[in-house]
């Protein structure tokens, strides 16, 4: 089976300036990939190079074995896609933007529509341009995944919605995701969202891929490690991130730990503490990791 997206090399450039450089990444079939990563880090770029929307300046990607720059009509009837400022008729209701757009695709279950209709509490008689931005959010989401596509490709889904709007979509988004076998791939720097929805994690830093792998073994390896009772000027292990000790507290990012007997071997007269961490704190170790790099480059 195809992968639902295989990148290679992807790489584009404006003018002078390079938004995403050398690109590659696989997105398995029926994988939840979550790409990250702060504003202007090359997130919408790369999903418009994805749609074949923006030719890339080298490299090429694929949708379920189809080149993203000679995707058919054929090709967009099993795969769904949501842009961060998606355009809807404004002028039509609800109920008459639905029924236009199930005109466009045969496989379109009405049943489905209607379940999802009910689920998200869309307003049918309501003109689209009087929707709440967490109302068209959702109407897009209906809009795009009624006719079952293969692969969902939303580029920040959750962008300027209120933290009960973002709530309510990312649970129709839970429901809806349980009853299907797609793909998703989208992009977000509401990382707090991620967790509950993706399986894979790739981030990305000014163009460059940072990180790409599953998020439980992402999870794994990734300790916040506090020791207690250690001399002054105690010399981190080689690999520590962000290391800084205050007293006879020393504390840093492990972001290879195995487990926590290694470390204690390491300080036998301290106490050992080795913390989970969110992906949120690994984003924003990542992301400090990068800043320094690049400071010191």
């Amino acid at each position: 089976m195809n992968p639902a997206i295989e990148i290679r090399g992807l790489t584009r450039r404006f003018r002078k300036q390079e938004a995403v450089h050398d690109l590659t990444l696989t997105v398995p079939a029926g994988c939840a990939c979550a790409f990250l990563g702060r504003n202007g880090a090359g997130k919408t770029t790369t999903i418009k190079m994805l749609a074949g929307l923006l030719r890339p300046t080298q490299g090429e990607s694929f949708l379920h074995g189809c080149d993203s720059q000679k995707l058919q009509p054929v090709d967009w009837q099993r795969i769904g896609y949501v842009s961060e400022n998606q355009e809807l008729y404004g002028w039509l209701t609800v109920a008459e933007l639905i029924a236009f757009t199930r005109a466009l695709y045969p496989a379109w279950d009405l049943a489905f529509e209607q379940e999802i209709t009910r689920m998200l509490e869309l307003p049918l008689a309501r003109k689209v341009r009087v929707l709440s931005r967490g109302e068209r959010a959702k109407l897009a989401l209906l809009l795009t995944i009624a006719f079952h596509p293969l692969l969902l490709i939303l580029d920040e889904p959750f962008a300027g919605l209120d933290p009960l709007a973002r709530e309510e979509f990312l649970t129709s988004l839970l429901e809806i995701t349980a009853q299907q076998e797609w793909s998703l791939f989208f992009s977000t720097h509401e990382i707090d969202d991620v967790e509950r929805l993706a399986d894979q994690v790739a981030i990305i830093e000014e163009g460059v891929l940072q990180v790409n792998e599953p998020l439980d073994r992402l999870q794994q390896r990734f300790r916040e490690i506090e020791v207690e009772g250690v001399p002054a000027r105690t010399t981190p292990p080689p690999g520590a991130l962000l290391a800084k000790q205050a007293g006879s507290r020393l504390s840093y990012i492990d972001a290879a730990f195995t487990d926590e007997a290694a470390i204690q071997a390491l300080f036998p007269a301290a106490r050992v503490r080795a913390l989970p961490m969110s992906l949120k704190q690994i984003f924003l170790t990542q992301a400090k990791i990068f800043q320094l790099r690049k400071r010191a480059s």
